[in-house]
Formats: structure tokens, C-alpha cells, sequence
């Protein structure tokens, strides 16, 4: 049986040295002590670790977080949800949890965005499944990344853009251009401009919509006249 020096066992399980002497003085796990009053640890108290991070671990959660922006956008909502679940059970995991907000991604008091992080800080999820950077944050992704890697949380971005409306972006950047410009006459004009770019890209829209149904409907007319 190994024998292991309070240092050598720290660095080992991965925690610190003060990590070990507060398990000691609160009978986590308790050292071991030579006839010189040496503390110790063996293969038994390692084994008892490793086998308390397992349980730890296998009670952490796996979900999966989903946003729009707005209830028109809830079919965008559905096929993100459909997406993290096709692609996490294809990985061999089946979610926990799925958790939605309809709200901006420049929000950060989301209802249900702000309960996930408090599940990370409380160490209670191990991975979060998103379709898309943007729909966990609109800005700021690395530094959430690094706080839910602090508590032992992974993020895992599937990469689907068509999950991330463009017209969102826009809305988003118009929110932050409107707190900008209300200080700033010099930026309303930009406010305007983009505000004709979003209204173009949404008859774009339209009229992309309206052919397709037009072409379906001609479509369906030819059959019932060949038959």
C-alpha cells in the first residue's frame, strides 16, 4: 500500500493543501499520523476521494439552455430545443433539463438563464448544450465560459448559425445604440439607418415567405388539375 505526504496527496486529487486540512479538522477525511505526529494519507483515503467525486459527479446534471427574442421566434425556440436533444443523446447523454427564456441576450437578469448560473455556482450541472454562442450571451461568452469552468461546468456549442436569427443582431444592436444616442445626437442617425436596414430585411422576408406559399399553392393546383 502507497504512502502519501500531505503535499504528494493534495497535488494528486487535485485540491490544496489547506483543502486537506480543512477535510481533517471537519472529518471529511481524516489524516493519518505517524508515531511523530506526521500527517499521511494511503491508498484507502485515495480511493475514498475518487469515489466521492464519482458520486458527486454522476449527480451533477446535463441540460441544455435555448433563447429568442421574442414569442414570434418560438419555432426558432422549438428547433433549437429539437437540436441540443437530437445532438446530445447522439453523444450518448440524455438532458436532465431543458431551460428556455424569451428575451434579449444583453439581458443578464434572465429568469431562467440567471437559475442555471446558480446551478453552476452551486456545482450542480456538469455540461450545458447550446445551439449557438449567442443564444447563452450576446456579449461577453468568454468570461461565463471561464466562470462555469470554474465550477467544473462545461459549455458545448453545436455551431448552428441558422439557430441565430440576423435580425436579432440587429435588435440588439439598436438597444444598445438607443441607450447610446440618447446621450449623443450624433448617433441617431445611425439609429435610422439601421433601423431602414432591418425594416428592408424584413419585407425581404415577407416577400420571400409570400412567393413560397404562392408557389405552393400553384403547385397544388396543377396536381388536382392532372388529376
Amino acid at each position: 500500500m502507497s504512502i502519501y505526504k500531505v503535499g504528494e496527496f493534495a497535488e494528486k486529487i487535485g485540491v490544496s493543501i489547506s483543502t486537506l486540512q480543512r477535510w481533517d479538522r471537519t472529518d471529511v477525511l481524516k489524516s493519518r499520523r505517524t508515531p511523530t505526529n506526521q500527517r499521511y494519507y494511503t491508498d484507502e483515503d485515495l480511493n475514498k476521494v475518487l469515489n466521492l467525486e464519482t458520486e458527486t459527479k454522476s449527480k451533477r446534471k446535463n441540460v441544455g439552455y435555448c433563447r429568442v427574442l421574442s414569442n414570434d421566434q418560438k419555432q426558432y425556440l422549438e428547433n433549437q430545443k429539437e437540436f441540443v436533444s437530437v445532438y446530445s443523446l447522439s453523444h450518448g447523454v440524455i438532458l436532465d433539463e431543458i431551460y428556455t427564456d424569451i428575451d434579449s441576450g444583453l439581458n443578464y437578469k434572465r429568469k431562467n438563464w440567471s437559475t442555471l448560473l446558480k446551478l453552476v455556482e452551486n456545482n450542480e450541472i456538469d455540461k450545458i448544450y447550446v445551439t449557438y454562442k449567442d443564444r447563452f450571451v450576446r456579449f461577453g461568452y468568454e468570461w461565463f465560459e471561464d466562470f462555469c469552468t470554474s465550477h467544473g461546468t462545461e459549455i458545448i456549442v453545436l455551431n448552428q448559425k441558422q439557430t441565430s436569427p440576423a435580425e436579432e443582431l440587429t435588435e440588439d444592436l439598436l438597444s444598445i445604440l438607443h441607450v447610446f444616442s440618447e446621450r449623443n445626437n450624433d448617433l441617431k442617425k445611425y439609429k435610422i439607418e439601421i433601423n431602414k436596414e432591418l425594416k428592408e430585411i424584413n419585407e425581404k422576408k415577407d416577400e420571400r415567405d409570400w412567393k413560397s406559399n404562392s408557389n405552393y399553392y400553384k403547385s397544388s393546383q396543377n396536381q388536382n388539375i392532372s388529376q
